[in-house]
């Protein structure tokens, strides 16, 4: 999942950053309001991590502007004002869920869960697809009896092709949602992170193939492939 973190203080948004990242998240940054509105108009995000005092834009323009626009893009607003009227102006802004300064990563990261969780219509921690099951909230695979060992990465991956599960997903997609703005678009990483993938949840001969590649349009993830 993509998320999108705007924050003014760079030691927050260093440590929230990191702290998302390690849970798996792709995570791009901004310090003030402009490139924060810039980068949320430009790509895909899964979730946006806002605060409100910004410099240049406040987060209050920003929410309003997205929704404005059209945005669905569920939104957490961080902020050092916690009285109520700042929380209803958030709220009634278009904003999904509020935490106030200071706060704990671990309540951030299960907010940004939650928030992803809504993003595609469900509210169950745990995905299935035949005998292929991931917790989201203990960040677990297991395929029948076995567990699968993946990378924050392949996870990623997995997840998102599972919360799509039964759609076309293509390339662009998944890199628009899974991988930063450094990517190569004219690399095969998504290629390649697929079949590392479909091997990993292969966890032997008899399992059967969950992952399939449609020609010229991308992936899609169930017992067949959806013809």
């Amino acid at each position: 999942m993509r998320v999108l973190l705007v924050e003014d203080s760079a030691r927050l948004r260093k440590t929230v950053g990191l702290a998302l990242r390690r849970s798996g998240y792709s995570v791009d940054t901004a310090a003030d309001g402009e490139e924060g509105l810039w980068l949320a108009n430009s790509h895909g995000y899964d979730a946006i991590v806002l605060d409100l005092l910004l410099p240049k834009r406040s987060g209050l323009d920003i929410v309003r502007e997205l929704r404005r626009a059209g945005s669905t893009t569920h939104i957490l607003i961080l902020t050092a004002l916690d009285a109520v009227e700042d929380r209803v102006a958030g709220l009634r802004a278009g904003a999904d869920d509020y935490l106030p300064k200071p706060f704990a990563l671990e309540e951030l990261i299960a907010r940004v869960e939650a928030l992803c969780r809504r993003a595609y219509g469900s509210k169950q921690p745990v995905l299935r697809v035949s005998d292929l099951e991931i917790d989201t909230a203990a960040r677990t695979v297991r395929r029948a009896t076995e567990g699968v060992e993946l990378t924050a990465r392949e996870y990623q991956l997995l997840e998102y092709l599972m919360r799509r599960k039964g759609e076309v997903v293509s390339r662009a997609e998944i890199e628009e949602h899974i991988y930063d703005g450094h990517v190569d678009p004219m690399s095969n990483v998504v290629d390649s992170a697929v079949c590392v993938l479909r091997k990993k949840i292969a966890v032997d001969e008899s399992s059967a193939p969950l992952i399939h590649t449609r020609r010229g349009l991308g992936y899609i993830l169930g017992e067949t492939d959806g013809r």
